[in-house]
């Protein structure tokens, strides 16, 4: 803990939060002022974001804090440099969908908010409303979710256990029943949820026309190096994967701004744009609540 009450997983991670942002923004005394800027802006943002994951505004807030705190503010300013942060692809005329016309009210409130409690010189451009939509997309684009439980790697494993189907019953079971046990202790998030930039992560596969999405990296072998390989990741878990040619390709046009051409996506060319029946269902039933929930896809 520092003296503020923020949990760290040591103090070696403790310390190094603190060389690199902490001081900038710990809240101090303020930590309880609902008054205080960086409330103010989280707590937008959780209005905006369905939980668990509300981290995203905070990762763009410690991307400022690191760069307020730096010693050398231009290496800090290079390195997410390297971040695509475009917030439209202007060759194929798609627009993220987070910052389209719908989103604008919200955008401005969160710019405002955080100019308020982050401001600072040096990165004036990321405070003007262009500038903070850049920042909104790079996170956006860029932003890798994180989630841990030593739970669900349990859990995990046992899904991939050969048992008889009276086994496999009773192991269900006792796993669903351990889900609710526990949810009545610790609330329904078991997981510590996140969001991160890894620059390696964000070069797998990735170009400056966007790109294409051709596949799940299971590893790195250092024959892909050698061999000068494309080492390719998937932008789609696994239910998304399993819709429509029409689906698949329309959450990455308004995600991910590219029009994929995998091998999966070239065989299917010739089918009709048709919708896959999960997401046909939900069609017709969203209001305007619901679209400014899709604030949730950061």
């Amino acid at each position: 803990r520092c003296p503020l009450q923020v949990l760290y997983c040591s103090a070696e991670c403790r310390q190094a939060a603190l060389e690199q942002y902490h001081r900038v923004l710990c809240l101090g005394p303020a930590r309880d002022d609902p008054t205080h800027p960086l409330n103010k802006l989280q707590e937008a943002w959780r209005n905006m974001h369905y939980p668990p994951e509300t981290s995203s505004i905070m990762l763009m807030a410690r991307m400022v804090a690191t760069i307020k705190q730096a010693k050398d503010k231009e290496w800090w300013i290079r390195a997410f440099s390297q971040f695509c942060s475009k917030t439209a692809n202007e060759e194929e005329e798609i627009v993220h969908k987070l910052l389209g016309d719908k989103f604008k009210g919200q955008l401005e409130l969160l710019r405002l908010l955080f100019t308020e409690a982050l401001y600072d010189e040096c990165l004036s451009r990321w405070f003007t409303p262009e500038g903070f939509r850049s920042l909104f997309a790079l996170v956006g684009t860029n932003g890798q979710g994180i989630g841990t439980s030593s739970l669900s790697q349990w859990v995990h494993a046992c899904d991939a256990l050969e048992l008889p189907l009276l086994q496999r019953e009773e192991l269900d079971a006792f796993i669903d029943q351990l889900y609710k046990d526990i949810e009545k202790e610790s609330g329904e998030f078991l997981n510590c949820e996140g969001s991160g930039l890894y620059v390696l992560q964000s070069c797998c596969e990735y170009h400056r026309d966007w790109g294409r999405a051709e596949g799940n990296v299971l590893s790195c072998e250092p024959e892909a190096f050698l061999c000068a390989q494309e080492i390719c990741i998937s932008y789609l878990d696994c239910c998304q994967r399993e819709r429509s040619r029409h689906s698949r390709n329309k959450i990455l046009r308004e995600n991910y701004l590219f029009t994929c051409s995998c091998p999966k996506c070239l065989a299917q060319a010739d089918e009709a744009d048709v919708t896959s029946d999960e997401e046909e269902e939900g069609e017709g039933e969203t209001d305007d609540a619901e679209l400014e929930d899709e604030m949730t896809d950061v």
